[in-house]
């Protein structure tokens, strides 16, 4: 489905990022593999994780080409792009799922935690779609393909930086979508749900490895996201554009956007006391539990 096309990956050597550099390359894709290898909280770096994705797909004779700048820096997010314009001639696809983690309960978040996290899921988002925009718009054809999170979407306990992050990303997707579209330039996001180190360091520390929820996520491989992220890659997907997926195991969902669900008017202007006494009461059974995280949602024990 991808033949002649070339598709950069962030965060592609470990992980959802990974899966999706493979499948991409078995489809035909000649590939960047961007990771500098840090660890799940951003630190430190490890050429190992990229060049290994790389070795395997070149192996199996396909093409791909290794490229370790941070997502974060704009001068990194640039090179990806020129890396895939210098090696292969074009650029197709970007497939942005880079990220980190430092979790903590919202009155222990700090500032630098805060950046670090926004910095490389937002922001970097935002700096390789960029840099990928002018060869698109070019081209009249694109694809990008940014990755969200029901913590986003939904809400998850100790994560106000990713969640944030992973929500803004929605919004700029949306937008890049609404003015790109004009040029043949699609974008869509991914809220995928796949046992990778993120996950892992979720769990529980002294949870059972036959624990039934914990190999409930552990026979959801980030292999089960790839597909989606293959096909909106693609010219099949030619007209698919401004939509966010799920995929948890093998179900794929489309996510509803914020709409309203109830107004209420009344002749006269509303008073903070009026709006306690009329419309909190009219509202209230429509009102979203106050207190659901992603995990209701999508229980492992489904």
């Amino acid at each position: 489905m991808l033949e002649g096309k070339v598709v950069a990956i962030t965060g592609g050597g470990r992980g959802i990022g990974r899966a999706v550099a493979l499948a991409c390359a078995a489809e035909g894709a000649a590939v960047i593999v961007n990771d500098p290898g840090v660890s799940q909280a951003g630190k430190g770096g490890d050429d190992a994780p990229a060049d290994s994705v790389v070795r395997e797909i070149v192996d199996s004779g396909g093409q791909a080409f290794t490229n370790q700048a941070s997502v974060a820096d704009p001068v990194g997010a640039q090179s990806i792009v020129d890396d895939a314009i210098g090696q292969f001639g074009r650029i197709d696809a970007v497939v942005n799922t880079a990220g980190i983690l430092r979790d903590a309960i919202w009155h222990k978040l700090s500032l630098e935690d805060w950046r670090a996290v926004i910095d490389v899921h937002l922001n970097g988002t935002f700096n390789v779609s960029k840099a990928a925009t002018p060869y698109f718009r070019e081209q009249k054809s694109g694809s990008f393909i940014h990755f969200t999170s029901g913590a986003g979407l939904i809400g998850n306990v100790g994560q106000a930086n990713y969640s944030a992050a992973k929500l803004g990303i929605v919004g700029l997707s949306q937008s890049i979508a609404l003015d790109a579209a004009r040029y043949g330039v699609r974008s869509n996001c991914i809220a995928p749900i796949a046992f990778t180190r993120m996950i892992a360091s979720l769990m529980p520390d002294d949870m059972p490895q036959d624990h039934p929820a914990l190999q409930k996520y552990q026979a959801m491989g980030p292999d089960r996201i790839a597909p989606l992220a293959v096909f909106l890659a693609s010219d099949a997907a030619r007209d698919v554009t401004n939509q966010i997926f799920g995929v948890r195991g093998n179900e794929i969902s489309l996510f509803s956007k914020p709409r309203p669900v109830r107004s209420v008017s009344r002749a006269q202007r509303w008073t903070a006391q009026a709006i306690a006494e009329e419309l909190m009461p009219e509202i209230a059974p429509d009102m979203p539990r106050a207190d659901e995280v992603a995990a209701d949602v999508f229980p492992a024990s489904d």
